[in-house]
C-alpha cells in the first residue's frame, strides 16, 4: 500500500505536545497509553525491548519518553538492588501522572527533551526509548542525545512502529489507503521509522546492532484501536482524525467485516538496540 504525504507536518506531532491538549483529549491519549501498556501484544514487544536493552542489578537506566511510567516501574524493578531508573518526558502532566503512580518504587520521574537532555555525557547502563521517534522531526539528533548520556559499554534500545506495514484482510483496499493518507500517515514525522532503528544506531556509532520485528494482528477493531489509531471509535468526530467525508462508510465497512469475522488488521514494531563503544 502506498502512501502520500498530503499535509505539512509540524516540528513536533500533537503527541510531543500533549500538554497543550485540552483536558478531555489529554485524558483520553492517557486512557489509550494505559490501554496499551495492558495489552498482550504489546506487552510481548516490550519483553523483547527487556531482553535486548539487558538491564541488571546496580545499573543506571534511562527510559526517555516515559509517558505514565510503567516501563521505568518495571525498569527500577530490574536494576534493583544498588541501581537506579529514571524516566524523562516532555509532558509535565505525564511527568506528574507518573509520579503519583510510582508510590514507594524507586524511581525518578523528570520533565525532559530528547533533543537536550539535562544529563551529563556517559550517565547511563542503559537508555531505551519507545515510539517516540516518530513524533521528532530531527530523530538522528534525539539518537545522538541518547548516545551521548549512555556510557562506553552500555546499551541504547529504540522500539517503534513501522506504519507502512499496516495491512488488513477484510476491508476494502482503496478505503484502507484513504484512511492511511487523510489520518494516521499525516500524524508522524516517519511512518516507516520502525524499519530505520538498526540503520540510526549504526549511523550513531554503536556497535553490535541487532533488530528484531514484532508483528501485531488482531481480529477484533476494539482491540486492534489500542495499537492502531484508524480503529479507534472512542475518538470523537469533530476531532477530525478520519475525515469527515470518510467516518460513515469507513465505520461501516468495518462493521461489516467485524461481522463477517473476516477483519484482520496487522503491524509490525520494530526493536534495536547496540552498544556504545
Amino acid at each position: 500500500m502506498g502512501v502520500t504525504m498530503t499535509r505539512e507536518i509540524p516540528e513536533r506531532t500533537p503527541f510531543a505536545t500533549i500538554d497543550d491538549m485540552p483536558p478531555p483529549m489529554r485524558a483520553m491519549i492517557f486512557a489509550a497509553l494505559d490501554r496499551m501498556a495492558a495489552d498482550p501484544q504489546m506487552r510481548r514487544v516490550r519483553a523483547v525491548a527487556q531482553r535486548a536493552l539487558d538491564p541488571r542489578p546496580g545499573q543506571r537506566v534511562l527510559d526517555a519518553g516515559c509517558g505514565l511510567g510503567e516501563v521505568a516501574r518495571d525498569l527500577a524493578a530490574a536494576v534493583a538492588p544498588g541501581g537506579e531508573a529514571v524516566g524523562v518526558d516532555a509532558s509535565a502532566v505525564a511527568i506528574a501522572t507518573a509520579t503519583e503512580r510510582a508510590g514507594d518504587v524507586p524511581v525518578t520521574y523528570a520533565v525532559g527533551d530528547l533533543l537536550s537532555l539535562d544529563f551529563q555525557d556517559q550517565t547511563f547502563d542503559g537508555v531505551r526509548a519507545e515510539r517516540v521517534l516518530q513524533h521528532i522531526g530531527e530523530p538522528d539528533a534525539a539518537v545522538a542525545e541518547l548516545v551521548r548520556v549512555t556510557r562506553s559499554g552500555g546499551r541504547v534500545c529504540l522500539v517503534d512502529t513501522d506504519w507502512l506495514s499496516l495491512a488488513s484482510d477484510g476491508l476494502p483496499e482503496d478505503l484502507v489507503s484513504r484512511m492511511w493518507r487523510e489520518a494516521t500517515g499525516a500524524r508522524q514525522h516517519n511512518p516507516t521509522m520502525g524499519r530505520t532503528l538498526r540503520r540510526r544506531l549504526v549511523r550513531a556509532g554503536l556497535v553490535d546492532v541487532v533488530c528484531e520485528p514484532v508483528p501485531l494482528w488482531f481480529t477484533d477493531p476494539d482491540e486492534a484501536s489500542t495499537v492502531i489509531p484508524l480503529f479507534n471509535r472512542s475518538i470523537p468526530r469533530e476531532a477530525g482524525f478520519v475525515p469527515d467525508e470518510l467516518w460513515d462508510p469507513w465505520w461501516a465497512a468495518v462493521d461489516q467485516a467485524t461481522a463477517a469475522g473476516e477483519l484482520l488488521a496487522f503491524v509490525t514494531i520494530w526493536v534495536a538496540a547496540g552498544v556504545r563503544p
